[in-house]
């Protein structure tokens, strides 16, 4: 990976881990962040983050030879894995607590909230939906208190030996984005009670 500040933006130019040809404009998340491609040369493409991207994401953090989670947009033909993932982080986390668990992994992170983030739909429900780094996991033991969000998510070995999730530490931050359907649900409660 390369890395390039031009004002405030950062171009990233990355190694295209796929098969088939990849062409500018298209959307390819980065740590669960959409970035369109602008520039593509042989077997190397490179994406631009502006300068609000890098103030809510975890990107303006990456460094070359650092592990990022790559994933092409969804085509209308495929199946739906997992649950709806938009590309647009609503903010980072930092994870608290990770250990090995008879075989998987257990990660813990929290994230700043408060009662106007949750009415906007920015909090987390046991069993549902929270994207990490762009990877769609399933909530475990979710909580709000004293300004903080926690979730905790478990991940399968295949998970965590294909995402960047192996490198995860007490410390590191993370890109979180709550489901949309909640966020949606919210916003239309909001604008019914006005």
């Amino acid at each position: 990976m390369k890395i390039e500040q031009d004002q405030g933006n950062k171009h990233f130019t990355l190694r295209n881990p796929y098969d088939e040809n990849m062409g500018i404009d298209q959307s390819i998340s980065h740590n669960g962040v959409c970035l369109t491609v602008v520039k593509h040369e042989g077997d190397l493409y490179t994406v631009t983050a502006m300068q609000e991207t890098l103030r809510l994401t975890n990107l303006d953090d990456l460094k070359v030879g650092d592990w990022v989670n790559l994933e092409r947009a969804m085509s209308v033909d495929k199946l739906l894995d997992g649950h709806i993932v938009q590309g647009h982080v609503d903010q980072t986390a930092v994870c608290i607590d990770v250990h090995e668990t008879d075989g998987s992994w257990y990660y813990r992170f929290e994230y700043d909230s408060s009662e106007e983030m949750i009415r906007r739909g920015y909090f987390c429900v046991d069993k549902g939906s929270v994207a990490i780094n762009g990877v769609s996991l399933t909530v475990c033991e979710p909580d709000v208190k004293d300004g903080k969000g926690y979730v905790s998510v478990c991940i399968i070995p295949f998970t965590h030996e294909v995402t960047n999730f192996k490198y995860i530490e007490v410390g590191t931050k993370v890109n979180i984005e709550f489901d949309i359907i909640g966020k949606y649900i919210a916003r239309m409660n909001q604008l019914i009670q006005k």
